[in-house]
């Protein structure tokens, strides 16, 4: 398992209960994935050390979790030593790496999107902008931890944030070139396809929550929570029309160029007057989607071995029955900077049916766990019907402290 956060925690302790998996290893993993199996101190992005660790331990299947692990190219060096991936090649991973190489791919396929414009410079992000009136949507061309999109009220506001992307360097290399699009209004859904390059398998889809403080207020987070399945009453017949009109010309496109998507595609979606748009691609499991998508889930360690191996059976996959909501625990001031440390306590007492997963946390010099990130964990909670994971969930941060702990009051509200 190739990663150190949430998402890594839930899908190597998805993996550790499966029957056909003896040993788990993560890479760099962290004190919640070192309780499942062995950690290996190599960072997400050393290509060349964890393809070579990985053949010397004999592993059967490497999991890619980040999307830095898909762009530095772990699946080719995996591939290059004859390990079994479930992940993306770096150049199929353009999909998330490249939102304007994204863009491109949908506006080829015909697929519904948000009109945009690329732009390379200030001078033309500036005319462009200008020329607008209303809401409109900057987004980062590269890779930014999740925090590359910016919804702006207006074009003065689009303006700040081009200026701070492109003359200021916030996001350095990431944000040298910018998607600036229409802000549309609808349901916004994620979807996921477990995919071996030619065809898909769907899980039940998810919804997430960006936006830092309750109410959708607040900066842009790397995800506050979310819930699966979403309240859309027919969201398998969604999942269906996603599978037809946007994965299956999507393998096809990416395969024809030469560059094959073996992972989990990413759909993050809109609906809009009955049409799905979308909006992006990730090129692997969502945070913290993963973390409420796998507690609802069969064993899913033969699906992703079948993708890795070019063999999927395509379709949709169902969930279990049920319902799961997560709350993801931050510390203040995140999304700003935060200074790591402080005790972590409360993980033994979590009620029955809830789950937590570390996404930054560390061992303390004295032994316990501290806080090493802004967003420290998620608590999921699984019940027979979304009201009871969420009291669930919400139960479970109630027994967790750790010192600045903040966290949202309204997920699945």
């Amino acid at each position: 398992m190739v990663g150190g956060g949430g998402r890594e925690h839930a899908l190597a302790w998805a993996c550790a209960r499966s029957p056909q998996v003896a040993q788990v290893y993560c890479a760099p993993g962290n004190p919640g994935t070192a309780e499942l199996g062995e950690n290996i101190p190599l960072t997400a992005i050393d290509a060349e050390g964890i393809a070579a660790e990985a053949e010397r331990l004999g592993v059967g299947l490497a999991i890619l979790g980040p999307d830095a692990a898909v762009a530095a190219g772990v699946a080719d060096a995996l591939a290059g030593r004859g390990v079994a991936c479930f992940g993306p090649t770096a150049a199929a991973g353009r999909l998330e790496s490249s939102k304007a190489f994204a863009k491109e791919v949908l506006s080829r396929l015909g697929i519904p999107t948000a009109p945009y414009r690329l732009c390379a410079s200030w001078e033309e992000a500036r005319a462009e902008l200008e020329a607008r009136s209303g809401p409109v949507v900057v987004k980062a061309d590269g890779p930014a931890l999740g925090k590359g999109a910016f919804v702006c009220g207006g074009p003065e506001e689009a303006l700040e944030v081009a200026h701070r992307l492109l003359v200021a360097g916030e996001l350095g290399e990431a944000g040298r070139l910018l998607v600036v699009e229409d802000r549309l209004e609808g349901e916004e859904l994620s979807f996921f396809a477990l995919c071996d390059g030619r065809r898909a398998l769907m899980l039940p889809p998810a919804r997430d929550f960006k936006s830092a403080l309750d109410g959708d207020r607040g900066g842009n987070t790397g995800g506050m929570g979310a819930y699966s399945p979403p309240r859309t009453s027919d969201w398998e017949r969604l999942n269906q029309t996603v599978l037809a009109d946007v994965v299956q010309p999507v393998l096809a496109e990416m395969a024809r160029l030469g560059s094959p998507f073996t992972g989990c595609l990413y759909v993050g979606a809109m609906m809009v007057a009955g049409t799905i748009h979308v909006l992006e691609f990730n090129a692997r499991f969502g945070d913290p989607e993963a973390e409420v998508l796998l507690p609802l889930l069969p064993d899913l360690v033969p699906h992703l071995r079948a993708a890795a191996a070019g063999r999927l059976e395509g379709g949709q996959l169902s969930a279990v029955q049920g319902a799961s909501v997560g709350v993801v625990a931050v510390r203040a001031p995140y999304p700003a900077p935060v200074t790591p440390g402080g005790a972590l306590e409360g993980l033994e007492r979590l009620p029955e049916g809830c789950t937590a997963f570390q996404m930054g946390t560390r061992r303390a010099p004295g032994g316990g766990l501290e806080g090493a990130g802004g967003r420290v964990l998620i608590c999921v909670g699984t019940a027979p019907d979304l009201h009871g994971a969420r009291a669930l969930a919400y139960q479970g941060l109630e027994r967790i402290s750790f010192p600045g702990m903040r966290y949202r009051s309204d997920i699945a509200a």
